[in-house]
């Protein structure tokens, strides 16, 4: 690490979400929620009118001023910046696209060894406009930590295999078996390209990281240690140097959380499927966890949900540290002034 990055990071000691992520005390019960810039926010769909998906990830001013109106909004306690896991794929040249009521969509899948070897390589400075927008975030969240993120490469070989979403990962789960070694140079590659996105972000001054494994939950634990893990601890690993949180997370994955943090994780992102306190125990005693409410009861009535926030809360006192989140992301169907709520109880607890 350069002497520049340490000038470039702000010094945010007191920083509540980040005291908890590295197993301190802090100040108050820290909240942020996944997704929670987007379509949740009027003051988002007003900004993105006319814009593609992609191409406000490629926006610096755009993308900086989308990761600021949840901050501005509900008072969380860290941002999380806007883009979206395909981001360093289609800077590098990959013909995908996010499609509206679909999600990522591969124009050419990516099914044996001459398609891996196809691959291009991400170079840093293809995905520049986002550390632009990164140092721009720097310079205006003041003490709230920005946090960023990269897809996982499992869950990014998924998309490339299938050719965009999928119910049963059938294909990934043939490739995987079937011809180990095109998965595993895959993987690998993947495991360069996440590197080298997260890089770019931590270089201009995230102060925590996020690895998403969205769709590890498919996948038994066996599965998922031989096929998967290596390349998720490429990935942390290669960041270790920064001296920065990293959090790891997928859906459905109560039965590899220890395997994920097993990968490298210092804190460990847990769906809404398992009580906190038995992701704790699963995870060995001392651990960090982040979660977990259910983002369909966001839809309950207010003593409903915050009945849930408080059991939440309260499980989540058997980890060294707890950072309050969702299972998942924001719906877009939530009302905002909600989402303010739950910020406000939080803090009271």
């Amino acid at each position: 690490m350069s002497p520049t990055l340490q000038t470039r990071r702000r010094a945010l000691p007191d920083a509540p979400f980040l005291v908890a992520a590295n197993g301190g005390k802090p100040s108050r019960l820290p909240v942020w929620f996944m997704r929670q810039a987007g379509r949740s926010l009027p003051e988002y769909r007003a900004l993105r009118e006319g814009t593609a998906m992609l191409d406000a990830c490629f926006d610096p001013e755009m993308l900086a001023e989308i990761t600021l109106q949840p901050i501005r909004r509900h008072g969380v306690d860290a941002a999380i910046l806007f883009s979206d896991i395909v981001v360093p794929l289609k800077a590098a040249g990959v013909d995908i696209d996010i499609v509206p009521g679909t999600g990522p969509v591969v124009a050419s899948p990516v099914r044996d060894k001459a398609a891996v070897d196809a691959l291009p390589v991400l170079e840093a400075d293809q995905v520049g406009k986002v550390a632009e927008g990164v140092g721009l975030l720097v310079e205006r969240l003041g003490e709230t930590p920005l946090i960023g993120f990269a897809g996982a490469p499992f869950t990014l070989a998924s998309y490339l295999i299938e050719g965009g979403p999928s119910r049963n990962h059938e294909h990934t789960k043939a490739l995987m078996h079937s011809e180990p070694e095109v998965w595993h140079a895959l993987a690998d590659r993947l495991a360069d390209v996440a590197l080298t996105f997260l890089r770019a972000q931590l270089d201009a001054g995230v102060d925590a990281i996020q690895l998403f494994d969205s769709w590890a939950g498919a996948l038994s634990e066996r599965d998922y240690r031989e096929f998967v893990l290596p390349h998720s601890a490429k990935v942390l690993a290669g960041v270790a140097g920064y001296g920065v949180p990293r959090i790891h997370f997928g859906v459905g994955t109560g039965e590899l959380l220890a395997a994920m943090r097993d990968a490298g994780a210092d804190v460990v992102g847990v769906d809404w499927r398992i009580p906190l306190d038995e992701a704790v125990r699963r995870l060995g005693g001392d651990a960090v966890v982040q979660g977990n409410l259910d983002p369909a009861l966001l839809h309950a009535s207010w003593p409903v949900l915050e009945a849930e926030v408080r059991r939440i809360a309260d499980e989540g006192r058997a980890a060294s540290g707890h950072i309050f989140n969702l299972g998942h992301g924001v719906l877009p169907g939530v009302q905002p002034e909600v989402l303010t709520k739950v910020v406000e109880l939080v803090h009271s607890l």
